[in-house]
């Protein structure tokens, strides 16, 4: 479990490799300044143009174990060969701060903290067709071909995921304004909700 206060709000968003998430976020991130993106832990090596401390936390494996033994993430996988976790004190930091943070996260990871929360936001993005997924993996030129077959792989099977998360965003070819505006406006009404609470 987690020492997280059960009434914020904490947002998951998960979906497809390929699906647009990070683009998505950073659009809602523009749209309402108290929402804040938690930077995840990973053990891969940083992709061009990735910035330490802003797109991920990069660990060596040994670093990595050790946050495990410290108990120091909210939630944490083995995908594509990699290790990914949520860092539980960048999460508490920005609660203590009035900030709604945003945990971006594979499917499994999503699975995890919906467990772990209390009530969490969970969206699942994902994109128009699966050919969309692919051609946006592709166009980062940052996997080999094995690589991509296994995410592709792992992409049909998330996307048959998607009905146990409360909101399913599509984010369209060219407009993922409009599913930052989704996000926005889903993520408002779940404050609404929890503030008319007894």
């Amino acid at each position: 479990m987690t020492d997280v206060d059960p009434d914020q709000l904490v947002v998951v968003v998960s979906g497809p490799s390929g699906a647009g998430k990070d683009t998505v976020i950073a659009a809602a991130l523009a749209l309402d300044p108290s929402l804040s993106k938690v930077a995840t832990a990973k053990t891969r090596p940083p992709r061009p143009g990735e910035i330490e401390g802003v797109h991920h936390v990069f660990l060596s494996d040994e670093q990595f174990r050790r946050w495990i033994a410290d108990d120091a993430f909210l939630e944490h996988v083995e995908i594509y060969g990699h290790r990914s976790g949520v860092p539980r004190a960048a999460v508490e930091e920005l609660l203590r701060n009035g900030r709604t943070p945003i945990l971006r996260t594979d499917v499994q990871g999503a699975r995890t903290l919906k467990a772990n929360l209390e009530n969490p936001l969970l969206v699942f993005v994902t994109a128009p067709r699966v050919e969309s997924l692919e051609r946006r993996i592709r166009s980062r030129a940052a996997e080999t071909e094995a690589e991509i077959v296994a995410r592709l792989a792992e992409a049909e099977a998330e996307l048959a995921e998607a009905d146990w998360f409360d909101l399913v965003i599509v984010n369209q070819d060219g407009s993922h304004d409009d599913a930052a505006e989704q996000l926005v406006k889903a993520i408002s009404s779940a404050r609404a909700r929890r503030h008319r609470a007894p």
